[in-house]
């Protein structure tokens, strides 16, 4: 019997078909055939309301959508109010720190959710932008060139040993949804910040929501939740073109290694090496943690070894014949784009940690 004050709202009727299917070794989505056109936008406070300090200086806008969501925590107090006031002051806090501390011109991130689910404009005229669904406000969140590429959403708390309250990840779900809808994002593309940087946010528990995230969101959306591809596992013992590219973006990094595809004890040397000088765990195992790291995003005009080494997992993986010559021209460009296309990635021809991780994923 449900109490007296539960809503069976459609996102709750749609995320328990969801689980419920999963829990039966399916995924269900029933009734959702009209979903995308029934996402609109959540309440969201801006900038104005909780009363932002103009920028510094003027933020860049990229006039392309965004590809993809990155989910971060505030690390930050769990012990916090959730009324509204409460959550225009841990934007004003956002803010004081990234302008006063990081030097930043303005929040890092372009929203922030309070604990008390209350959505809050981060960067000033990100909401403009969403709102349009053909540009976005450049954000300060993920490192390059993730925040190129991206929008991201800082969330109150920390969520290394706890969950998220239920009202903070309702609000998560919704926000996204309208997100993706606005840009035509797929819902498998919501990561965390450690996706792209080695770093504990968004706490492991949060970071454990995210497949549930997107199930729930792709639900609200109408589309098949297709796991997204994570970063593969690459260590000693392992032959073929994951190791050959992890030693051509070696000698990319200054670490002059033989691309013979081979992981040797030279290569997991070099690894180790590489590692330490980032600050990472030296153990010479590339994993999840190593790849955002050691990846370089190329484009046209780009040349050396992390563009060879595009290139032969684009002709020897994935079938798309290339010419490997170090060289990120025209050819490469249209090899890129076709790739992207394949995989349902934005199509700009750029390899950035996204397409880096479809190609070797």
């Amino acid at each position: 019997m449900l109490p007296p004050n539960y809503s069976m709202s459609r996102r709750n009727l749609i995320r328990g078909t969801v689980v419920a299917g999963a829990a039966a070794g399916t995924t269900m989505l029933i009734g959702i055939g009209s979903a995308e056109a029934e996402v609109s936008e959540p309440s969201i406070h801006s900038a104005a309301d909780w009363g932002a300090r103009p920028p510094s200086s003027p933020s860049q806008i990229m006039n392309t959508r965004p590809q993809y969501i990155v989910v971060h925590h505030t690390a930050s107090s769990n012990n916090v109010g959730d009324t509204q006031a409460d959550a225009y002051s841990i934007a004003r806090a956002i803010q004081g720190w990234h302008m006063d501390e990081n030097d930043w011109n303005d929040s890092g991130q372009q929203f922030t959710i309070s604990r008390g689910g209350h959505v809050l404009e981060g960067r000033q005229g990100s909401l403009d932008r969403i709102r349009t669904g053909s540009s976005f406000v450049r954000g300060i969140h993920a490192g390059s060139p993730a925040n190129a590429e991206s929008i991201g959403i800082e969330n109150e708390g920390t969520y290394t040993s706890v969950q998220p309250p239920e009202a903070l990840y309702d609000s998560l779900v919704d926000f996204c949804a309208y997100i993706c809808k606005q840009y035509g994002i797929p819902a498998s593309q919501i990561f965390g910040h450690r996706d792209f940087m080695a770093t504990q946010c968004p706490g492991d528990q949060l970071y454990a929501r995210l497949p549930q995230l997107r199930a729930d969101v792709a639900a609200l959306l109408g589309e098949d939740p297709a796991p997204p591809v994570e970063w593969p596992v690459v260590k000693r013992g392992t032959v073929g073109e994951r190791t050959r590219s992890v030693q051509f973006l070696l000698s990319e990094h200054g670490i002059d290694t033989v691309a013979d595809g081979d992981f040797g004890p030279t290569t997991e040397t070099n690894v180790r090496q590489f590692q330490s000088t980032k600050g990472l765990v030296d153990d010479g195992i590339v994993g999840p943690k190593t790849w955002p790291e050691l990846i370089v995003a190329v484009s046209v005009g780009a040349k050396g070894e992390a563009v060879k080494a595009v290139q032969r997992q684009l002709n020897h993986t994935h079938g798309i014949a290339t010419v490997v010559d170090g060289d990120f021209g025209p050819g490469t460009d249209t090899s890129v784009k076709t790739f992207q296309q394949r995989r349902s990635l934005v199509v700009d021809g750029q390899v950035g940690p996204i397409t880096w991780k479809e190609l070797v994923g």
